[in-house]
């Protein structure tokens, strides 16, 4: 898949799509959704619900931290994107052990979760040390105040 920032290279970030975290993620969830349509019916309400309410929840996070004005705001969301990304991390070594993903789809989502994990550590760790949101011009507020 071709990752690309508001439909052409070397554009401004103009929205949560355009985040690279966000499309990868977008499509680890879609392959989620895909891959547990196979898995046992006795599995629908338990363990596929669980998967792929993780994986909405990690793109939903970064949306919305995306729409967040603060360090400490987006770095909350963004935060609990990795938190979803992790427990859907543990549902796929689960569903892996329990024969209902084979090795190779367990090592595709596998290498998308890990790719997700880097950026998002890239997206905190970037807000952390600049004083506007990578690639935009919109300036991060701070929320501590000087008196």
């Amino acid at each position: 898949m071709t990752y690309k920032v508001s439909g052409i290279e070397n554009q401004k970030i103009k929205s949560f799509m355009d985040l690279i975290a966000w499309q990868v993620g977008h499509e680890l969830a879609l392959v989620v959704y895909k891959l547990t349509k196979q898995f046992p019916k006795n599995e629908q309400y338990n363990l596929v619900s669980q998967m792929r309410r993780s994986s909405v929840s990690v793109t939903s996070n970064l949306a919305e931290g995306f729409s967040r004005k603060t360090r400490e705001n987006k770095n909350q969301f963004y935060f609990m994107a990795q938190g979803s990304l992790t427990e859907l991390q543990n549902q796929l070594k689960i569903s892996s052990d329990l024969g209902y993903i084979d090795e190779k789809e367990s090592e595709t989502l596998f290498i998308l979760s890990e790719r997700t994990n880097k950026l998002i550590n890239g997206l905190i760790k970037s807000s952390k040390t600049k004083n506007n949101i990578p690639n935009t011009l919109y300036q991060i507020r701070d929320t501590e105040t000087k008196e």
